[in-house]
């Protein structure tokens, strides 16, 4: 039987791919390939769906596609892993992310044939991977997943603590039913995971758990998460090889600000609060009680913000010049992608006590 810490990450995985929905973030299954070998690249199998890589099928538990696609570049897809445990992410999971998104960023077909068929290119993604954690990362994950592109979200802040309870309290509930079923009649978790995308995700797909000991505590979970409507994350691109989850209590307070200054200047400062990573916070310069968003960095690249040395440039200068000088964010609106830039500028930093 599935063990209670991963019975969490799995329903996290849900939550964050219903929390990112307004970042353009949707879901994929294997319906929405609708392709036949060999440009086939998405599959149902019996544990789930799968992605075809170069040299391999790769398991794509939650495997989502962007709406907005950047300017001259592919279609981009991500990978979603979290990891609802004690311990801080390890480099084997970082570097299993990695083995994932190079195989399948690998896996290029200029044209194709079935032999009696035109020939035709294979459909090209540009796929990533984030792995969340509710309890940071090891130092050699960090180092790793730095250099090679995969990114990590911290999920221990404090704006995250009653996401954190409901899907703990979720997890144990489900967890204590699936102990009195026969082994024989276990959901799989492909079930469980499958009912509690109806409400969150509105995918209807089969086989779905049904016992209702099971599917109370992820009725609970969902009707939880939507009567939170202002709770929301939300993407940002900066100019570096990661994305940052900014999240906020009341979202909307940032979009309905957004909307009507879509470029607009903001303060960055760094929060003393007890999470393992440092929390940052955004609000615009011009009116600070606008809005506040709250993000977590690697403690690598927060190593490199704090770390100056003597006759040496400031590194905290070159991290906010460069990879937080701007960050470009994508907001969902029905069928419109509404595009925001926040921008820092060098006299804003401010490194308070919060």
């Amino acid at each position: 039987m599935i063990s209670e810490s991963a019975l969490r990450g799995y329903i996290l995985e849900e939550v964050l791919a219903w929390l990112l929905r307004s970042s353009g973030y949707e879901v994929l299954t294997a319906q929405d390939d609708q392709d036949k070998a060999p440009w086939k690249v998405l599959e149902e199998r019996n544990h789930g769906m799968v992605v075809r890589g170069r040299g391999a099928w790769h398991q794509a538990d939650t495997l989502g596609q962007f709406r907005y696609v950047p300017p001259f570049s592919l279609p981009i897809r991500l990978f979603v892993e979290a990891k609802f445990t004690q311990s801080k992410v390890r480099l084997s999971t970082a570097r299993n992310g990695h083995g994932v998104v190079h195989d399948v960023n690998e896996n290029v077909m200029t044209t194709l044939t079935t032999g009696s068929g035109p020939r035709r290119p294979r459909t090209r993604y540009r796929y990533s991977y984030a792995i969340f954690s509710t309890s940071g990362f090891s130092q050699d994950a960090q180092e790793f997943a730095l250099a090679h592109q995969i990114s990590l979200v911290d999920l221990s802040m404090p704006d995250f603590h009653k996401l954190r309870g409901l899907v703990r309290a979720a997890a144990k509930d489900v967890h204590a039913a699936l102990q009195a079923f026969p082994a024989a009649q276990l959901p799989a978790v492909r079930e469980i995971r499958n009912y509690l995308r109806r409400p969150l995700l509105n995918l209807w797909e089969e086989p779905v758990v049904t016992d209702p000991s099971v599917t109370t505590p992820l009725d609970v979970l969902a009707d939880s998460l939507r009567s939170r409507s202002t709770l929301g994350m939300i993407l940002a691109f900066p100019a570096a090889p990661f994305v940052l989850g900014l999240a906020s209590d009341d979202l909307y307070s940032f979009v309905n600000y957004a909307l009507e200054q879509p470029t607009h200047s903001v303060r960055l400062r760094r929060l003393r609060q007890p999470a393992p990573h440092s929390v940052w916070e955004i609000r615009p310069r011009e009116h600070p009680n606008a809005y506040a968003l709250t993000f977590g960095l690697p403690e690598q690249v927060e190593a490199w913000i704090l770390d100056q040395e003597a006759g040496s440039p400031s590194r905290t200068r070159w991290v906010k010049e460069s990879m937080l000088s701007a960050m470009t964010l994508y907001w969902m609106d029905g069928d419109h992608a509404h595009t925001f830039q926040l921008r820092y500028t060098a006299a804003e930093f401010l490194e308070g006590s919060g």
